[in-house]
């Protein structure tokens, strides 16, 4: 009886434990992805304003269609990234993350920034030449420290009234993204 129930209780765990690896690997097999979804749009060193989504209609990224975004995709190998403009004074948020989706920086509006996006995304070579003082920056910029060299950089918008949507995608398509020069 003891020898059943030990048995038993080490099959349901050795069951949970290939459950849970199974579980947890297989995204990493998926062909398609959020970010080979971001490759194919022409986001390089710019930013893409992204067009609205309509009701009933494909919404591969999963888009809230209330807010305008912009996508920007950046390759530390080439440089320094920097993000830079203006935006509207209404509620926006701006997000780093790398191919596998992990966040590296994130800030909203109401962390205090005001309306203007000075951002410069370094990796730690470039991060160390900076603290060397051998890259010049200009004073004020916020420093971000990526550990992936291929970022996507996504800045979403609300704009209050559906009518200032095209006002804001404006505001939204001046931002330079990429590396300097």
């Amino acid at each position: 009886m003891i020898r059943t129930l030990l048995w038993l209780f080490g099959g349901v765990l050795l069951g949970g434990i290939i459950h849970i690896v199974v579980i947890l690997t297989l995204p990493l097999l998926a062909e398609e992805t959020a970010w080979t979804r971001i490759e194919a749009l022409e986001a390089g060193n710019r930013m893409l304003v992204l067009p609205p989504v309509l009701p009933g209609e494909p919404n591969p990224l999963h888009l809230d269609p209330e807010l305008a975004y912009g996508l920007c995709r950046v390759d530390l190998t080439q440089g320094p990234a920097f993000l830079s403009g203006v935006l509207p004074d209404a509620f926006w948020s701006v997000a780093i993350f790398n191919p596998a989706g992990i966040v590296t920086y994130s800030t909203t509006n109401r962390d205090g920034i005001g309306q203007t996006v000075e951002l410069g995304i370094f990796n730690a070579a470039q991060t160390a030449l900076l603290a060397q003082q051998q890259i010049d920056i200009a004073e004020g910029l916020l420093v971000v420290e990526a550990q992936s060299d291929q970022l996507a950089v996504l800045v979403r918008l609300a704009p209050p009234h559906a009518a200032m949507r095209p006002r804001f995608e404006q505001e939204l398509s001046e931002i330079t993204c990429g590396p300097k020069g």
